[in-house]
């Protein structure tokens, strides 16, 4: 018999939604302490360039500076989050590769004497030649950016299933196209921000920061700072969104905790929001070229890909963003036959990092436009297309991925029927249209051995519930759903816990935001902790009521047998007998969990599976074009997501409908605009995004599946809907004016000039 849930699948509000809306939230920049310092940081006008020289004497001179340290003075230490690719230094040593580059830093009393130290800061500069696009970088005559990296290309891969010729050989139809996307920031409301304190007498350094990954932070610090890691404590305060872009150390992490050291003062540096835009990360722009072999009905035979990432100036995630675009074409579509070649080049621009989907958007966006004009092309429904050719759960995988659940083509189905596809594909007015795009997503990995997430449970006295976890919640309510699944364990309703998340010093270990495995990582080692106490509790109680622990349940602060809800106990009454037979309080249950890997891959060397499960969706648009003015308005997006089953319905939705938002603007408006290396549009009021105003209708199903590795049989959500939106949106602009747009986004301009061409 099914189990009954009672918090888990309710849909409540985030534990800190009221907090928020009040605004008594605190973010970083929020936090001040006595004697705090300010700092500033100086940033190359050059993209390339040798520093020469830098004469901080005018600055020191400044009254209320504190403190001013360049690249000569730190240590000779590199950082990264990936460890085979780090290549940054927390201020530029001897070249700057973009303008925006950390050149210098200043600490003083206020933030404006800090601004003013930093105008006096003469650097000498001896300008390079630049390159600003990939293409170009990876040329022989292209200036070379990291020293040692040929072609500028600092990481390739190759991966190939089965025999993609001979499945073009005997495919009825063969079909090439190029495609490109744009860069796209992040845009976070909370710019990025880092207090540092010291303690001199133990030294031991605290660093409060705007981070999704605090103790990969940890490490970054203690290895760049060269002190021990055991003395770097690392606290998360609310983040206000980060969406991959805070997943990296930044100058503001390391000056602020070099000053700090140094001066025996606590230390803030926040960033405006041009350095947001111009010295962060962003969504790497990228050059994709798609071959694919079909058979006449539309069976997908092989196909090869090839692509070029712009990362810009440094690497930061570049190998696995570069594999995950790899991998992530072989799901939600049964691919039999693959050759993807990636690459890593940089350039004189800013730095690519991780983004909602991490490499993934990008290809799926030439997958999804390209498998619509192949429908057209050979005369078959883009939606049968796609049901054609979805992969289902538990059938083998050319890449070794294990399928426990697949919803994929009920997704592609729900979708489709939702929006009206039978009644509107090709039979709207002009400029009236429908599209739709699948995708997949994983739940974390489970190739590293370094990613397993404990917590802690303790059940107290009173009946009060605290919980220690390491996971990182930047706003998405990671905190609530690691709750709820503790008090689902426990039985009692969510007021009675209480959560203490992302602390290094005080939370057990946990890899932090990324990949969209904070729900079934975190909260499996949750739900252990959560059932370890219980199972004490339960021993007694068994004992008490003479009945099997295997035959009791709790719930509403009761445990009972069950069936026989008279025969138990409260859980004051069980917590007064656990403490009266002079039994440890309080009860705790510790856990650790970590992705099973029987058959991991290493991603650049080895095929193998690369997720505890894997999350499936489909998204459908309906958009209206103005055919005088090039606009298009999105009407109507239906997301239909398998994510196992919902811990928070509630919080889905929000998941769903900030992806849905978030690809809508990679599709129609933002672009970060570079002009020989210079962004050119570095603020609200210049880069476009979607607001209020544009907000389509957006319809959200559930998918339901119940995957056996996630709590409850959770999977991800939420990260994987922001993979076809843009595709969808393309393929919907397509059916209304009978345009194919191969490059984003699809902007007035260009919708005018189509329209002008095929005329």
């Amino acid at each position: 018999m099914e189990r009954e849930l009672h918090v888990v699948g309710a849909r409540l509000p985030m534990l800190d939604a009221a907090q928020k809306v009040k605004g008594a939230a605190l973010f970083t920049d929020d936090l001040v302490l006595p004697g705090m310092l300010h700092g500033k940081i100086l940033r190359s006008p050059l993209p390339h360039a040798r520093i020469l020289n830098i004469d901080t004497s005018a600055a020191e001179k400044l009254p209320g500076v504190k403190g001013v340290v360049t690249g000569k003075e730190i240590p000779d230490r590199q950082y990264g989050i990936v460890p085979m690719a780090k290549d940054e230094y927390a201020l530029a040593k001897d070249k700057v590769r973009y303008i925006g580059d950390d050149v210098a830093a200043v600490c003083a009393v206020d933030s404006e004497i800090a601004e003013e130290a930093i105008e006096l800061i003469k650097v000498d500069y001896e300008e390079l030649p630049a390159v600003f696009d990939p293409l170009k970088a990876r040329e022989e005559s292209a200036p070379v950016i990291h020293e040692g990296i040929k072609y500028n290309t600092s990481f390739a891969i190759r991966k190939e299933f089965g025999d993609v010729e001979k499945a073009f050989a005997e495919s009825d139809a063969v079909f090439e196209d190029m495609f490109y996307s744009q860069a796209v920031n992040h845009a976070p409301l909370e710019p990025h921000s880092a207090l540092a304190q010291f303690d001199p007498l133990n030294g031991d350094l605290t660093v409060w920061s705007s981070t999704q990954i605090p103790f990969f932070l940890r490490r970054n610090l203690s290895n760049t700072l060269q002190i021990p890691e055991r003395k770097v404590r690392v606290i998360k305060p609310k983040v206000g969104g980060g969406f991959g872009q805070k997943i990296d150390m930044f100058a503001k992490d390391f000056c602020a905790a070099w000053f700090a050291i140094r001066l025996g003062k606590p230390v803030k540096f926040t960033y405006d929001r041009e350095e947001v835009f111009i010295s962060t990360r962003q969504r790497h722009p990228m050059y994709i070229t798609v071959k694919t072999g079909v058979k006449k009905d539309g069976t997908i035979l092989g196909q090869k890909f090839q692509a070029f990432a712009d990362g810009g100036a440094y690497n930061s995630t570049a190998p696995t963003m570069i594999a995950l675009s790899c991998f992530f074409l072989m799901i939600p579509y049964r691919v039999p036959n693959l050759i993807y070649e990636g690459a890593h080049v940089y350039t004189n621009k800013p730095v690519g990092g991780a983004m909602r989907g991490h490499g993934i958007p990008q290809a799926r966006f030439a997958v999804e436009r390209q498998l619509d004009m192949i429908a057209e092309r050979i005369g078959v429904d883009p939606v049968e297309i796609r049901i054609k050719n979805s992969i289902h759960a538990g059938e083998p995988h050319s890449g070794g991925f294990v399928i426990h659940t697949c919803g994929f083509a009920e997704s592609v189905q729900k979708a489709a029927a939702a929006i009206g596809w039978k009644e509107k594909r090709g039979k709207l007015p002009p400029g009236r249209g429908v599209g739709v795009a699948g995708a997949s997503f994983p739940s974390g990995v489970s190739n590293m051995s370094h990613i397993s997430s404990g917590a802690v449970v303790q059940l107290g006295r009173d009946g009060a519930v605290n919980v220690l976890s390491g996971a990182a919640d930047i706003g998405q309510g990671a905190e609530t759903v690691i709750s709820q699944i503790v008090a689902e364990e426990l039985g009692v309703p969510l007021e009675d816990i209480r959560i203490t998340a992302a602390d290094t010093g005080i939370t057990p270990l946990d890899p932090g935001t990324f990949g969209s495995g904070v729900t079934v990582r975190a909260g499996n080692a949750a739900r252990l902790a959560a059932i370890a106490v219980r199972q004490k509790l339960f021993h007694l109680v068994a004992d008490k009521l003479e009945a099997n622990v295997a035959d009791l349940e709790a719930k509403n602060r009761k445990i009972s047998v069950k069936g026989s809800p008279d025969k138990g106990m409260t859980l004051d009454e069980a917590l007064k007998t656990y403490q009266y037979e002079d039994l440890p309080m309080p009860i705790v249950g510790r856990s650790s969990w970590m992705a099973p890997a029987s058959e991991p891959t290493t991603l650049f060397q080895q095929d193998g599976n690369f997720a505890p499960n894997y999350s499936f969706m489909t998204q459908a648009a309906e958009v209206d074009v103005d055919l005088h003015t090039g606009k298009v308005k999105l009407l109507k997006m239906v997301t239909a997501h398998d994510c196992g089953r919902a811990i928070n319905p509630m919080l889905v939705e929000g998941q769903l409908e900030g992806s849905v938002v978030g690809g809508m603007g990679q599709a129609l408006y933002e672009h970060v605009i570079v002009e020989n290396g210079q962004v050119m549009n570095p603020s609200f009021l210049d880069y476009g995004f979607p607001t209020f105003m544009e907000m389509p209708v957006i319809e959200a199903i559930e998918v339901e599946t119940d995957d056996p590795i996630g709590p409850f049989g959770a999977k991800e959500s939420g990260e994987g809907t922001q993979l076809s939106p843009a595709p969808a949106i393309a393929n919907a602009i397509y059916d209304a004016i009978g345009v194919d747009f191969m490059e984003l986004p699809i902007t007035p301009e260009r919708i005018l000039d189509a329209l002008e061409e095929k005329s």
